[in-house]
């Protein structure tokens, strides 16, 4: 993935949430991203550029908007499903050092490249 400011593997609110998923779906989760100024490699971003083309500039001033455009889009010769927002994520969430300690824990960072290759594992059940 994208080590991009709203995903990085420095970014409190997006760990700690990670970490939650991996417990609510009991999986394992590894995240790795790619270096700095890589992007070009992640398919994903070529996608953007084909989204970026569809809004034609135009101002992105509602979610409402935001979906026509998408689904005006294609991509690798595809039309994208898009269906609805089921909630937004609020900004300025602020996670404490206290709060991190725990889910830092939990992370098991690569020796190697511990910025860009963690894994996290579900907590195991009691008696599991």
């Amino acid at each position: 993935m994208d080590n991009g400011p709203q995903n990085a593997g420095t970014r409190t609110q997006f760990v700690k949430r990670m970490v939650a998923l991996a417990d609510r779906l009991g999986v394992e989760i590894r995240l790795v991203y790619y270096p700095p100024y890589h992007s070009k490699y992640n398919p994903i971003e070529r996608c953007w550029s084909s989204l970026e083309q569809k809004w034609g500039g135009s101002l992105l001033t509602s979610l409402d908007v935001i979906l026509a455009n998408a689904r005006r889009m294609t991509w690798d010769g595809q039309s994208p499903t898009v269906g609805h927002v089921d909630r937004e994520y609020p900004t300025g969430v602020r996670v404490t050092k206290a709060e991190m300690k725990p889910v830092e824990a939990r992370l098991e960072r690569s020796k190697t490249l511990p910025k860009y290759d963690i894994t996290i594992r579900p907590r195991q059940p009691i008696g599991g």
